[in-house]
């Protein structure tokens, strides 16, 4: 139990240290915007949409779903999801040239 604690304490901090400034400005020189951009989207879709989604299906569903909610706060996704979309960001792009 004291485990879950520390890993979701660690999730936390990870999720506040991302807002900071200096985080931002060092991906924003090494990247440029549009992988901010991305990075900043995916944190609103995994922040906001996903509770929201889970609220949703638990009224309407079933009340399972409302056990998501605070499972989207403590697991990090963005590890995952913001290479696959920055990969297609870079295949786009140069697709079009």
């Amino acid at each position: 139990m004291i485990k879950f604690f520390k890993s979701a304490l660690h999730n936390i901090k990870h999720k506040l240290e991302f807002w900071t400034p200096k985080h931002a400005k060092a991906l924003v020189m090494k990247y440029g915007v549009p992988f901010f951009v991305i990075l900043v989207v995916w944190e609103i879709i995994e922040d906001i949409l996903f509770p929201c989604v889970a609220y949703l299906l638990g009224q309407h569903v079933n009340p399972v779903f409302y056990s998501f909610i605070p499972v989207a706060w403590i697991v990090c996704l963005h590890p995952i999801a913001v290479p696959i979309l920055w990969s297609g960001w870079v295949y786009f792009k140069n697709r079009k040239k």
